[in-house]
């Protein structure tokens, strides 16, 4: 099987069981409509079913008949125990007759979906306005992608044999690796691109993958050894933050602090020049978005303080970069790459337990959040397993 690049959606497959909630709901004069609504929508908000329309509309024997919802319904209760006291007022004020029924409890995420709610009650339907990138690539990017994975399989393997998870950072526009780093706890660590000395690696303590990895990341919880294996100086394998995604983002911000080291005693300035940062001594100020123009490249990842020029542009956390993980990551690791700014993730193995991209959750689709990255899964040929 040739190296493959598949999207992951950020909709998840519908499920074949719609999914319901109970509610209260009592037939109604039309001309009290907007009245009950206003009065329910203050005392009772439907706060987890906004998808769901308060009043549903139906023809009965050719006469036009309005039903409104007044209340969620505790199924092991009877028809009013667990009506509130305002509510019971309501009802009790215009003579309803409450009866249970059911509806959606989930937002339909097709339309297909959105028309078998409604034959129960009627629902909103809004498509997802979160742009879907197509899964092709050029000949020449696809070549870039399987190499910066493949960079990532070499970093998965410990000294020792064990097999721990590993991310990679790249900025695409200038092919350069920003960060690497895996599930590691070591004595002495590496550089800013997660490179560790030589004389270092016999100092490693790789992590159990099933204890601190996106596969198992409540692991930690559990009962420390005392045998001594598995402490370094009072550092324990499994700490919950060093996940290699969460390790890869710390090694490209100490990147930054290294080439714009004006910035270590800026950080509570107020932001000017337009957020550019000049390393002079006039105006050492943090850029706070990224901005590539013909006249600037690229920082590749040799760079020194010393050879940059006195104005140059430092990128808005990782805006614009990519990430190769070879796991697909937890919720944690997820997020934290959405507030990172990534732009797109690959990753190569499929997290069943905990995986946050299309495996369990489906966070790329999440519509509430202000940032979304594209994702997609790279199958690799059994041979370089």
């Amino acid at each position: 099987m040739p190296w493959q690049i598949v999207h992951v959606p950020g909709k998840p497959p519908s499920s074949p069981e719609l999914s319901t909630v109970d509610v209260l709901a009592s037939v109604i004069e039309p001309k009290l409509a907007n009245t009950l609504v206003r009065q329910l929508n203050l005392i009772c908000p439907l706060e987890n079913l906004r998808h769901v329309k308060r009043v549903q509309k139906r023809s009965v024997e050719g006469k036009v008949e309005l039903s409104v919802i007044l209340c969620l319904q505790n199924e092991h209760e009877s028809l009013c125990a667990g009506m509130p006291n305002d509510v019971l007022q309501l009802a009790s004020t215009y003579q309803l007759s409450p009866y249970k029924t059911k509806v959606a409890k989930y937002a339909a995420l097709s339309k297909e979906e959105w028309k078998e709610q409604c034959k129960l009650w009627p629902t909103s339907y809004h498509p997802s306005t979160i742009p879907y990138e197509l899964t092709g690539f050029a000949e020449e990017e696809s070549q870039l992608i399987v190499k910066y994975m493949k960079f990532a399989m070499r970093l998965m393997r410990t000294p020792n044999g064990k097999v721990v998870n590993a991310a990679v950072i790249v900025d695409p526009l200038g092919g350069k690796i920003i960060a690497s780093a895996t599930t590691f706890s070591f004595q002495h660590g590496g550089d800013s691109l997660g490179n560790i000395p030589e004389d270092s690696k016999s100092k490693l303590l790789p992590c159990d993958f099933s204890r601190v990895s996106c596969m198992y990341p409540w692991r930690w919880t559990e009962p420390r050894s005392d045998n001594g294996k598995e402490k370094c100086d009072g550092n324990f394998s499994w700490h919950p933050l060093r996940h290699a995604t969460l390790v890869s983002i710390e090694n490209a911000a100490a990147r930054d602090r290294q080439l714009f080291p004006c910035l270590e005693y800026q950080n509570d300035l107020p932001l000017r020049n337009g957020g550019v940062c000049d390393c002079s001594e006039n105006n050492p100020i943090k850029r706070q978005k990224i901005q590539f123009s013909e006249n600037v490249g690229v920082i590749a990842e040799d760079a020194s303080p010393e050879s940059l020029p006195s104005e140059v542009l430092r990128p808005y956390l990782c805006t614009g970069f990519d990430i190769y993980i070879l796991w697909e990551p937890c919720v944690m690791c997820a997020m934290a790459l959405v507030h990172q700014r990534i732009r797109r993730i690959f990753y190569a193995f499929p997290n069943p337990i905990a995986g946050a991209l299309g495996s369990v959750y489906s966070l790329q689709g999440e519509k509430s959040l202000n940032h979304h990255y594209s994702v997609f899964r790279i199958q690799i040929p059994e041979e370089y397993y």
